[in-house]
């Protein structure tokens, strides 16, 4: 079966597609829906409050950036799928954002100021304390928080400050005590420390919790950081900016050194947007902040409530162990179906393929593999892609002890993770350090890859061991994020890990490989030859069916062939996450495709590919999304599953999770997104897993 090519005008049609950041958009959307879902947990419902702002920051930080990069040098040009230019996609997003967010804050004032204060837990302003109370925080200004702060006045000698993007600042406007005259007011700078608490705890007499934010109890002290001048207004504010790295990879003869200097240079980049509290911010002082910072209204967001309410991540964390009954009930990531608690993975996996369902199923089996080989003396090699790790990875360590017991230990430490560039350079040179070897990736591209390599040599014969996944090797994410993986020794696969590591670290020609696939481009291609035989299939037979799973579908050369089997009849199920730039259930076009959102507990995070083939299936997880950068900007992995028990258990993870009633979003042919209506009893697929593996661990128990 000819690959055809993508190219079908039928399906050119600007309304047939999403545009990306609108989709974006509509996806935090459903995040903020978990913060309204009254079936939540209290304390979770604001942890998803959180994690709406945090994406929203970094939203800002590069996408929002992006298009006022473009908008700035006249780049008027249409994007690709939905037609709009850069300043078209600013006014929608302008438009939707500040509808989410003063929905978002009408959530947060409904949880705050009602529901919490019901548990004996309050957040309250510095008007609604006691005489006693206020006492008490102005002690903790002087004594904790006045000798941190730094006044910095603005004037001809001392300029507006270059301030750190997601910081928190006040504006302080000041006068003259015996000068009223608003002409001859001065400005100043207070900076909210990052490094105290966004809250702090005052004593009441019935024991309960209560606090006020930080910025509060600065604002009614403020006056003690300007003697001899009369306050006239102060206002905090917050401002983002462009975050996204501008790495000269051409002619660089150091990465490392690069990305180090571009990471200081993200501080300072332009402002994106500037948050102020809409209840208090005078006209002169947001011109004089739009002046100062180089931005037009339309990148002004007013916020009716706190700025920033990212805090409530550690202000949750305050409940922990003694609110049960506002946090899901809690779970113990159970052991692996394919491994008994005391089993030896190395044996088992020469006996069989292991599979590995994250967070269900535990984690530690996958840092027991990297540790075991760290100190096996058989063990000669470990080989392995580090994307994301946790702050104090027990995979870091094992590497090091690997390296420091006289193993061939090869890292690829991808420098270019968005946002963990940082950590990631100190986690390059903590292992060089420990004597393993360490490459950063391919040039213009970022290694994207979760494959770990171990080779030992038993009985004067060399074993392979791969583990291949689609999450990162991070322990801490592992227990959040829904992820899959496998453990074999198939000789092919490990024949081409091997290619795939010599192919990252030295001069060699792209690798023939037997059974992974790998991108830039191969991954494509083989999607589009899989859409193109099940075409082929359904014209024999009938019975095409396709189920595709993943975080984001962007690439059109994958959308336009996805309608044009659509178009043939064939039956296609999406479980897309985020972003989805396809459209579906369009008369002649995406009739046949449906696409559903499953935002729930967990991040789903696992890449499934499926394709019917008249009953003889195929199935692939990957590390890649169906993404333009996964398909052409980034080295990615798709690898099948042979064992057909594992096929099982995944095919049956898809079904179920096509069928969640509960926390699934169906997409309507407009690209907007509605829970599903049932009569019966609605299925939440993330329960139920939960569920299935606590009662397997059960019976293996018995």
């Amino acid at each position: 079966m000819s690959l055809e090519s993508t190219e079908d005008h039928r399906f050119d049609d600007y309304a047939y597609y999403n545009n990306r950041e609108i989709s974006w958009l509509a996806f935090n959307e459903r995040v903020l829906q978990e913060a309204e879902d009254e079936t939540n947990p209290l304390l979770e419902r604001l942890k998803f409050l959180a994690i709406f702002s945090s994406n929203l920051d970094e939203f800002f930080m590069v996408r929002v950036a992006g298009l006022q990069d473009q908008v700035r040098v006249g780049f008027n040009k249409p994007e690709n799928k939905a037609g709009l230019t850069a300043k078209q996609q600013l006014e929608q997003i302008s438009i939707i954002t500040r509808n989410l967010v003063s929905r978002q804050m009408k959530i947060y004032k409904d949880l705050i100021e009602l529901k919490l204060p019901n548990e004996g837990i309050s957040l309250l302003t510095f008007n609604q304390l006691s005489h006693e109370q206020k006492q008490e925080l102005n002690t903790i200004f002087e004594e904790q928080i006045f000798p941190v702060l730094t006044p910095i006045a603005v004037d001809a000698y001392r300029l507006f400050p270059i301030l750190l993007s997601k910081t928190m600042n006040i504006l302080v406007m000041i006068e003259d005590e015996n000068n009223i005259s608003l002409e001859q007011s001065k400005f100043a700078i207070v900076q909210v420390p990052s490094v105290l608490n966004r809250f702090i705890q005052v004593t009441t007499k019935d024991g309960s919790f209560a606090a006020v934010l930080l910025e509060d109890v600065i604002i009614e002290n403020i006056h003690k950081l300007f003697h001899g001048y009369h306050i006239k207004y102060a206002n905090p504010f917050r401002i983002t900016r462009n975050a996204d790295l501008t790495i000269h990879e051409e002619g660089a003869r150091d990465l490392l050194i690069e990305i180090e200097k571009e990471l200081k240079k993200r501080k300072w980049g332009a402002v994106s947007r500037l948050e102020v509290k809409s209840t208090e911010i005078k006209q002169k002082i947001l011109h004089y902040l739009l002046d100062e910072l180089e931005i037009s209204f339309e990148d002004v967001y007013k916020i009716e409530g706190p700025l920033d309410i990212t805090f409530l991540f550690s202000f949750i964390k305050v409940f922990e162990g003694k609110y049960d009954h506002l946090f899901y009930q809690s779970f113990i990531p159970q052991p692996p179906k394919d491994i008994a608690t005391e089993e030896d993975i190395y044996m088992k996996a020469l006996k069989q393929d292991l599979f590995f369902h994250h967070p269900y199923e535990s984690f530690q089996p996958i840092v027991d593999f990297v540790e075991k080989a760290a100190d096996d003396p058989t063990v000669l090699a470990i080989k392995q892609t580090l994307y994301r790790v946790s702050g104090n990875s027990p995979i870091i360590r094992a590497l090091k002890r690997a390296a420091e017991n006289g193993k061939q230990v090869t890292v690829l430490v991808e420098l270019k993770a968005r946002f963990d560039e940082e950590k990631n350079v100190h986690w390059a040179k903590e292992l060089e350090k420990a004597g393993c070897l360490v490459i950063y990736g391919m040039h213009n591209l970022k290694t994207h890859s979760k494959i770990t390599l171990v080779v030992r040599r038993r009985n004067k014969k060399i074993e392979q061991f791969v583990h291949l996944g689609t999450g990162n090797y991070n322990d801490q994410t592992a227990n959040i994020y829904t992820d899959m993986g496998i453990i074999t020794t198939n000789k092919q696969i490990g024949q081409d890990a091997t290619r795939f590591f010599n192919f990252l670290s030295g001069y060699t020609d792209k690798p023939e490989y037997k059974k992974l696939v790998v991108s830039p481009y191969d991954i494509r291609d083989k999607f589009l030859y899989l859409i193109d035989e099940e075409i082929e299939y359904h014209k024999a037979f009938h019975n095409g069916h396709i189920i595709l799973k993943m975080n984001s579908l962007t690439d059109k050369d994958l959308i336009l062939k996805l309608y044009e089997a659509s178009a043939a009849g064939v039956k296609i199920e999406l479980i897309v996450r985020g972003i989805c730039c396809l459209r579906p259930q369009i008369k002649g076009v995406s009739e046949n495709i449906i696409v559903i959102s499953i935002v729930g507990r967990f991040l789903e995070h696992s890449r499934i590919y499926w394709f019917h083939r008249n009953g003889a299936s195929r199935l692939y997880l990957s590390s890649a999304d169906m993404m333009t950068r996964n398909m052409v900007k980034r080295v990615e992995i798709l690898f099948p599953i042979l064992s057909p028990s594992i096929k099982k258990r995944v095919i049956d993870i898809l079904k179920l999770e096509i069928n969640d009633t509960a926390k699934a979003r169906i997409q309507d042919s407009n690209g907007n997104y509605h829970y599903r209506e049932t009569d019966g009893l609605k299925i939440n697929s993330q329960e139920q897993l939960l569920d299935n593996a606590t009662k397997l661990n059960i019976l293996q128990l018995k």
